[in-house]
């Protein structure tokens, strides 16, 4: 056994262990974007999980792409997560919201009046998103201007604040896999030449204006953030200098002594090697600034990988997709290097209870 199954702290989220859920959208939400019984059933099944991140969660109607996900935007919103985070919390689990805004991966009728989504471009994306129609070519954006930028910073501020007002230990702030903070970040996106466009500085304005406003709102201990350096999800090709820009978004991070920064290692879904990039440099510099914070790492780690890397210090918790999906007690079958079961990829986007909370834990599954 190694570290894998011991309690850690940090910031201000104690937590039984370090198996981390990753977010997942499962796009079981109500057609008002709040959320149903059976998210309440599904989170409460998977509590035995050191924390749970939950589905990406849209901090405003505009910031929506995808069909049937859920938000943090309004009373109704808030008080339908509530039952959520207290079935987390009566199994002795923490959970908290990844704050979203997709920017450019929508389509107009996801958004408010139908209008063109939000990004830092106007250039449309190549790829496909989830509508009423099934999988549509996301539409044309448009890009934000000048004056929007601190009426955008403040949703996502009131989002967090919100998602404490639901019960929620703390947030994520997603800044990865081609979303609005991503489009921003790279410069195979973004193409301003405004205070926002041109030199990584720029281009990570935004992420930073938005991490400081969460934190000033709820605290930086209750706090964390996703990056995705060289993913190329969502049409997010690479940037001309990935070490450069994140080793410096890290660095600005690191003094606001956020919880934890939550690293997809390589392409989200996919192949590690995806692009050449120094991880271990990158928590070098948060480590530096931020002694106390977590270093979560994400994507393909299986038991194996994951007792290595814990062993060797090179990160102080592992999340975990997909294996989560199909094994809600995935926590003890790692313990007991029990067999994983296989998830049914025909549920895994919308629909009701089967492929959501009818997957077996170990005990059922042996009688």
């Amino acid at each position: 056994m190694t570290k894998l199954f011991d309690p850690i702290q940090f910031g201000d989220i104690a937590v039984s262990n370090r198996v981390v859920m990753a977010p997942l959208t499962r796009n079981r939400a109500d057609a008002d974007r709040t959320p149903t019984a059976i998210m309440a059933t599904y989170y409460e099944q998977r509590a035995s999980a050191g924390l749970i991140i939950t589905e990406a969660t849209q901090i405003t109607p505009e910031g929506q792409g995808y069909l049937d996900t859920p938000g943090i935007y309004s009373p109704a919103q808030i008080a339908a997560w509530r039952p959520v985070t207290a079935a987390v919390h009566a199994k002795g689990g923490k959970i908290v919201m990844q704050l979203w805004h997709v920017g450019r991966i929508s389509h107009v009728s996801l958004q408010p009046n139908g209008q063109a989504p939000v990004s830092s471009t106007a250039r449309r994306a190549e790829c496909k998103t989830y509508t009423a129609n099934g999988f549509e070519d996301v539409s044309a954006p448009r890009a934000l201007r000048l004056d929007e930028m601190p009426r955008l910073v403040a949703e996502y501020a009131t989002a967090a604040r919100n998602a404490i007002e639901a019960g929620f230990d703390g947030v994520e702030i997603h800044a990865a896999n081609g979303y609005l903070l991503e489009q921003f970040l790279r410069d195979s996106v973004n193409d301003r030449t405004d205070a926002y466009g041109g030199s990584k500085e720029n281009r990570a304005r935004l992420l930073l204006e938005v991490a400081a406003a969460v934190t000033a709102e709820i605290g930086a201990g209750r706090t964390g953030l996703r990056l995705s350096p060289v993913t190329p999800a969502n049409d997010a090709q690479q940037d001309s200098d990935a070490q450069g820009l994140f080793n410096y978004v890290v660095e600005q991070l690191a003094p606001m002594k956020l919880a934890f920064i939550h690293v997809v290692e390589g392409a989200t879904g996919g192949p590690r090697d995806v692009a050449p990039f120094d991880y271990a440099a990158l928590r070098q510099r948060f480590m530096q600034g931020n002694p106390h914070g977590g270093w979560i790492v994400n994507n393909g780690y299986n038991r194996e990988m994951a007792m290595e890397v814990m062993a060797s210090g090179a990160a102080d918790l592992i999340a975990f997709g997909r294996p989560f999906i199909s094994n809600p007690d995935l926590v003890q079958r790692l313990r007991d290097n029990a067999p994983l079961a296989e998830l049914n990829r025909d549920t895994l986007y919308g629909g009701g209870s089967k492929g959501y909370i009818d997957y077996p834990a170990l005990e059922a599954t042996a009688a």
